[in-house]
């Protein structure tokens, strides 16, 4: 099993969120969250101050799924999410161990 996390902005969640439904992936847990990386934050006149803002706001889609599964997600969040612009956002891929079902103590894929 694998954890598929993948970071991208606030309004490119819904279309990700429909693609994945299309292609029947539909257990994900989405998180707001933020984060600095290529884009360095973003100026801002408040109150006729300038503000850097060093921390964006993002959304972070996270799906467990099996071996056979990891290139086609990544492959559906690619071809939906990219746009060749920064900011685009990250996906990132890690092994995970076990997944437990705490109401029934189920364990592995079956937990999920």
């Amino acid at each position: 099993m694998y954890k598929i996390e993948i970071t991208t902005k606030h309004n490119k969640v819904g279309i990700l969120r429909d693609a994945f439904f299309k292609e029947g992936i539909t257990g994900m847990t989405i998180i707001n969250v933020s984060g600095q990386g290529n884009q360095k934050g973003k100026v801002e006149i408040y109150r006729g101050s300038q503000i850097t803002a060093n921390l964006m706001p993002r959304i972070r889609v996270e799906i467990i799924a099996k071996a056979e599964d990891v290139e086609r997600i990544k492959d559906i969040a690619l071809k939906t999410l990219a746009s060749g612009q920064v900011g685009d956002g990250k996906i990132v891929i890690l092994p995970v161990a076990d997944v437990i079902r705490i109401r029934t103590g189920q364990n592995g894929y079956e937990a999920i």
